[in-house]
């Protein structure tokens, strides 16, 4: 086996093991998201996917701010009433929602992306 070959095995396998751990300074899981939803009345919640994704399939959740990540460097002081709050920061499947949480968390905002997105959230819901 070469080197190069061996080096991506190495790094395939840590990125694997690295995802599968929950920083929860900045991410939270669908199941955490969802006993925050019970419990704190206070978390806000971003849709980061565009207008046309939330009348998709996947629906949206009640009550979400929709901001596409697209947009979000120009509008995020919509966000600015809430920088003392919880965000919790979603898209289809955790991808796009991972730059808007950190490009938010950049700005002072104690937001975390939701693993998993939308997809997960209805997967879930749907074993209830």
């Amino acid at each position: 086996m070469s080197k190069g070959l061996l080096l991506i095995i190495m790094f395939s396998i840590f990125n694997i093991f690295s995802k599968a751990q929950v920083n929860t300074e900045s991410e939270m899981s669908i199941s955490t998201l969802i006993e925050e939803m019970k419990t704190n009345k206070s978390l806000v919640i971003v849709d980061v996917r565009t207008p046309g994704e939330l009348a998709g399939p996947l629906g949206k959740i009640d009550g979400v701010i929709n901001i596409p990540v697209q947009e979000i460097s120009t509008r995020f002081s919509e966000l600015s009433k809430y920088k003392d709050k919880d965000i919790a920061v979603i898209c289809r499947t955790g991808n796009r929602s991972t730059f808007g949480t950190d490009f938010l968390r950049s700005k002072g905002f104690n937001a975390k992306n939701v693993l998993g997105g939308m997809v997960k959230y209805r997967n879930h819901s749907s074993k209830k």
